[in-house]
């Protein structure tokens, strides 16, 4: 494959290098890859299997954290439905949320409620309270919010008494009111934890941080989640955005051309999706742009750990 340009002409930001990229047709392909919505129709977004039951799954989606707490009739509301196309268009369907993101499930639950692609969507949310009863009224509240009958992937946040919440989850996925179940974390801190409860309990999913410069889950919980069949959702790809705002000024790598990346967002990404346990990955935003941008990193061929063994170095170096 001959060497791309680098997306980012110096003194181009992200966000401008990608309006520019709105303006140009979408018919338009540099170097065979799919460039725009209509293209990444006609080639679908690459998939891995659930290993609990080998449904395949796409492997970006979305997260819902700050970016869907707005307001109706805020600019920011205003332009998440596009945020939705965006994911749809390029064959994402993961939407992920929590009753702890401010109004974010009832969000989700509105624009998908007034959109045409609702059957498109995989919805994963949250339990985060202790005690039975808690954990009832908190899920059967979020799915009134996500306007849900059946939610696909119902998560013990935290680990927030999960040994009560998981026997909940396992009822409901009994009488077919969840289709998955999982535990989550985001802090090194847990992780102890975190792999105690996966080797002593029988679950679908763990969603759990994994990015460039933060690397502890390769040590034990990736491989403990790919050797217990337990699929994987990431999040904090981005180093919790610090990362990926530390690279958006910095010109792209020639490497980036090799994995296919136009754009930071898209090499972290990919970075995340290199490792074989991964199952999807779940960048959050509110901007239609930047969800198109991350999709494209569902396209293509995947790195292998060489490949990142000879260039993880200068990324965390150039933030």
């Amino acid at each position: 494959m001959p060497p791309l340009p680098h997306a980012h002409p110096a003194g181009l930001t992200r966000a401008q290098v990608l309006r520019m990229a709105v303006g140009l047709s979408t018919g338009v392909a540099t170097a065979g890859l799919p460039f725009g919505a209509a293209a990444q129709k006609k080639t679908p977004m690459n998939t891995r299997p659930i290993p609990s039951t080998k449904e395949a799954l796409p492997v970006i989606g979305c997260g819902t954290w700050v970016g869907f707490g707005h307001a109706p009739g805020s600019d920011e509301y205003r332009r998440l439905p596009g945020v939705l196309q965006a994911l749809f268009d390029a064959g994402g369907t993961v939407l992920d949320s929590s009753p702890m993101y401010g109004r974010a499930e009832q969000t989700t639950g509105e624009l998908l409620a007034a959109s045409k692609d609702r059957p498109q969507a995989f919805l994963a949310t949250k339990v985060w309270t202790r005690g039975r009863e808690a954990g009832i009224a908190q899920m059967e509240q979020s799915m009134a919010h996500l306007k849900a009958e059946r939610i696909d992937l119902m998560q013990v946040h935290n680990l927030v008494d999960w040994r009560t919440q998981l026997a909940t989850l396992r009822a409901w996925k009994s009488s077919d009111r969840i289709r998955y179940i999982g535990i989550t974390h985001y802090t090194a801190s847990a992780f102890g934890e975190v792999e105690a409860v996966l080797r002593a309990e029988t679950l679908d999913f763990l969603q759990i941080n994994y990015s460039i410069d933060d690397r502890a889950v390769e040590q034990r919980l990736l491989p403990l989640a790919a050797e217990r069949g337990v699929a994987v959702i990431v999040n904090q790809p981005f180093g919790g955005g610090g990362l990926l705002r530390g690279l958006r000024d910095k010109p792209l790598p020639g490497w980036a051309a090799e994995i296919g990346a136009t754009s930071w967002a898209q090499v972290l990404l990919k970075f995340t999706l290199s490792h074989p346990a991964v199952t999807c990955v779940i960048p959050g935003t509110s901007r239609p742009e930047h969800m198109a941008d991350n999709a494209k990193a569902g396209f293509g061929a995947v790195p292998d750990a060489a490949f990142w063994r000879r260039h993880a170095a200068s990324v965390t170096a150039a933030s």
